[in-house]
């Protein structure tokens, strides 16, 4: 029961230990000051208002727990009845079921033992029923299947056969393979424990098909032959002007002849539908898709004899190679069209999914002359290369090869534009398809071929660019203006650098045709490669040549360094951003095995010439610190006096302060010098030059003039901060604060210039006091060195 107010005497408050700390906590917060005091009794009165409320909602969760317990025991009592009563069945149940006897555990046992039996022999009965009854079906199948089959050849052996018949019994027995098929599916996934059924069906299936796809295949060459295919090759190879006079067999047929020929069509396009899906559940599990996609029977049953024609042809022009491709592509090209307006709706009648008719036609015909290629072509040529006793005979074969490759590279671009002309999209990026469309496959199928043609093409192009390094007006003259990125200066690279370009992108323009990735790799490797090398081979020899003369001494040399590094620079910044190229990334791509690890690699990995754009920096940081290093050289030459006068730094401040002779001749040294590499140099790489030679000015002046055996007094601290102001000045065209790129010399002067005052009452020097006085770049044992040498007037 709850209390009412006037039930509740005011008490005083208990010792502090007695409390909690969440009461401490609260009477400290509500009551920390005398003030606070005076709120006691509305505070109390808030509390007890808080207090009636919870003993309120105490009592009514009290009530309610009470009645859910009523209610729990009430529904226990009535499930524990029903427990209760299911016991009591299953008692007299067992009772029943069992003899009154002393055995009677064995009893049930033995029982349970005979139910499991019983059930397992069910089980088996109903399996041994079902397989019976797959096998009979199948074996009936099978039957009307051999039937048709034996049917078939018999009405062949006669003189004249019904082609209507013929095609009917064919038709018939395509059904029940059909059905025999859906039936082996069935099973394979119901019952896969019965595979020596399906695998002695399979072997009657076979033996069956092994008969019946020759006869339907010459039935339907006999077919074609009556049709007039293939069509005479003379005046379709007359016809510069295309397909217009060139007679189609496909179009001409009419009636009883057109309809025979649809009905072969589709049976053949059947049959190989049927044995599409039986490959794929003998191949369930493996890698399929290799093995199931089969080119089109009928399109291959068309190119064939077209092929054999053509090669009559072909053998005469084996030294004039021009006409095979134009030949090849003419005849390409003249029946694409009836690929898609008469054979692509009966392939779709058949449900052969996945076959485009044009695309089978062009691959088809591919395939046919890079085959004979390989077999009479490139066998000829390497003949003629390896005779080593004739070096007129080995050029003259290198230039056919190198015909031959351009002739195979124009032709796949044109059956390829072909295909896409269809209006179905080809994924001609996909390696396989790649290699449908292109006769450059002879080169997948026989690697060495390709190394030769990559060893062929490096040799003409080494050729070719020797003429354009060996003439000096291209390392003089200008080449056109090339702007690296937007916004950036002008590389003022020379000529030979856009020639070297244009050579590589020959090379890889030919080596983008090549149907495979790795083998694209493989031949950039062997042909482009080398050509990076012999230019920077190329530009290392000049630089060397430069330094050896007067060690960059003359201006002359100089520039002829600095246009070496403009022609350098201007390479590996064109073939950086050539390598972020499609064609470069998705062979890196397919050669790193998938996206995930190809996206693992560093952002300044440049793929395939990765080492050979590095080579590249190397080159270019290697001479431009050279660069830097002779004119510091100079420039300390020039000092050494300067240097040398430690009188100068003693002067009184009432003296006058002059610049010394050998500052200014410095100064004049430099600010030349500065001005000839800007001139010469590209905007990035004379930055880098003239960053670097600060650095290097900042590190001679301290640790000689700073940092060395000199006492300063105000005069001398004067014509210091007056030199170094002139200093300053020589790079100021190239920065807004050129003291920042001298930070040991700046942070010197600045200390120097501190007050007496302050440098007296300095205890102690340490990196706090170092931050808190603005002085960087210098370590406590610097600082401590200059503070010494720092002499005040009296």
């Amino acid at each position: 029961m709850a209390r009412s107010k006037d039930d509740r005497p005011t008490r005083p408050l208990p010792p502090p230990a007695s409390l909690s700390s969440d009461a401490l906590y609260f009477l400290n917060s509500k009551l920390n000051s005398i003030e606070a005091l005076d709120g006691a009794p509305a505070l109390l009165s808030e509390l007890q208002i808080q207090s009636d409320a919870i003993d309120r909602t105490l009592s009514q969760l009290n009530t309610e727990l009470q009645s859910h317990l009523t209610r729990h025991s009430s529904y226990s009592n009535r499930v524990g009845s029903l427990f209760s009563n299911v016991h009591a069945q299953l008692d007299d149940l067992r009772r029943l079921s069992t003899h009154p006897s002393s055995g009677d555990g064995e009893s049930r046992r033995g029982m349970g033992e005979e139910l499991q039996a019983l059930a397992k022999e069910v089980a088996r009965v109903e399996t041994v029923r079902n397989y019976a009854e797959t096998a009979l079906k199948l074996d009936t199948l099978v039957g009307d299947i051999e039937d048709a089959v034996s049917s078939t050849m018999n009405r062949t052996l006669r003189r004249h056969p019904s082609m209507k018949d013929l095609e009917d019994m064919r038709a018939g027995a395509l059904r029940a393979l059909k059905l025999t098929e859906d039936v082996l599916s069935s099973v394979i996934k119901t019952h896969p424990q019965w595979n020596r059924l399906v695998s002695a069906v399979d072997h009657r299936i076979d033996r069956a098909l092994a008969i019946l796809r020759p006869q339907a295949i010459a039935d339907h060459r006999a077919l074609l032959t009556s049709l007039g295919w293939p069509p005479p090759l003379s005046s379709s190879s007359s016809n510069a002007k295309g397909s217009s006079n060139a007679k189609n067999p496909l179009f001409t047929m009419q009636g009883e002849l057109k309809l025979q020929y649809c009905e072969s069509f589709l049976a053949l396009c059947g049959l190989q539908e049927l044995q599409r899906k039986r490959k794929s559940r003998q191949l369930e599990g493996h890698n399929k898709d290799v093995a199931l996609h089969q080119p089109l029977w009928v399109i291959e049953e068309l190119v064939n004899p077209l092929s054999i024609a053509s090669q009559r042809h072909f053998s005469k022009w084996i030294e004039k190679p021009d006409y095979i491709f134009a030949l090849a592509y003419k005849i390409t090209r003249d029946y694409v069209d009836s690929m898609d307006d008469l054979l692509q709706p009966l392939v779709d009648e058949a449900m052969l999914s996945g076959y485009s008719c044009r695309e089978e036609w062009i691959s088809a015909m591919v395939f046919s002359l890079s085959t004979y290629l390989a077999k009479e072509i490139f066998p000829l040529y390497i003949n003629k290369l390896e005779e080593e006793s004739e070096p007129a005979i080995q050029t003259q074969a290198r230039v056919s090869w190198l015909h031959l490759v351009d002739l195979m590279i124009a032709f796949d671009k044109r059956v390829q534009t072909l295909a896409a002309n269809s209006g179905i999209l080809l994924s001609l990026e996909e390696e396989d398809n790649m290699q449908k469309m292109s006769s450059l496959v002879v080169f997948c199928d026989r690697p060495d071929w390709l190394e030769l043609w990559a060893q062929i093409e490096l040799r003409d192009t080494l050729d070719k660019l020797n003429i354009e390094l060996e003439d000096d007006r291209n390392w003089i003259k200008e080449g056109e203006s090339v702007t690296l990125l937007p916004g950036q200066e002008e590389s003022k690279s020379p000529g030979i650098a856009s020639a070297v370009f244009r050579s590589l992108s020959s090379v890889i323009d030919r080596c983008r045709s090549v149907p495979s990735f790795s083998l694209r790799s493989r031949f950039l490797k062997l042909a482009g490669a080398p050509i990076i090398h012999k230019y920077l081979d190329c530009l290392r020899q000049r630089c060397q040549e430069a330094e050896g003369l007067t060690a960059l001494t003359d201006d002359t040399a100089l520039i002829k360094v600095a246009k070496s590094v403009n022609a350098g620079s201007f390479f590996q910044s064109t073939l950086e951003d050539f390598c972020e190229d499609v064609f470069f990334l998705e062979m890196e791509t397919k050669q790193s095995g998938s996206i995930e690890t190809a996206g693992d690699l560093d952002a300044t990995d440049k793929g395939i010439f990765r080492e050979e754009i590095k080579k590249l920096e190397e080159f270019k940081m290697e001479w431009i610190e050279k660069l830097s290093t002779v004119v510091l050289r100079g420039f300390d030459a020039l000092c050494r006096e300067y240097v040398k006068n430690k009188r100068q730094w003693q002067e009184k401040s009432d003296e006058t302060s002059m610049l010394s002779r050998s500052f200014i001749e410095a100064m004049d040294y430099l600010q030349g010098k500065l001005s000839l590499l800007e001139e010469g140099l590209n905007k990035t790489d004379f930055t880098r030059l003239w960053r670097s030679l600060a650095a290097g000015i900042d590190r001679s002046i301290f640790y000689s003039i700073l940092v060395g055996n000199v006492k300063f007094h105000d005069g001398g601290v004067q014509r210091l901060s007056n030199d170094l102001t002139v200093l300053f000045g020589v790079f100021e065209s190239w920065c807004l604060r050129p003291q920042g790129f001298f930070p040991k010399t700046s942070n010197g002067l600045k200390l120097l210039k501190t007050a007496k005052k302050e440098l007296k009452s300095t205890l102690m020097v340490d990196e706090r006091w170092l931050r808190e006085n603005g002085i960087m770049q210098l370590t406590v044992g610097e600082v401590e060195k200059i503070m010494k040498n720092r002499v005040f007037s009296s």
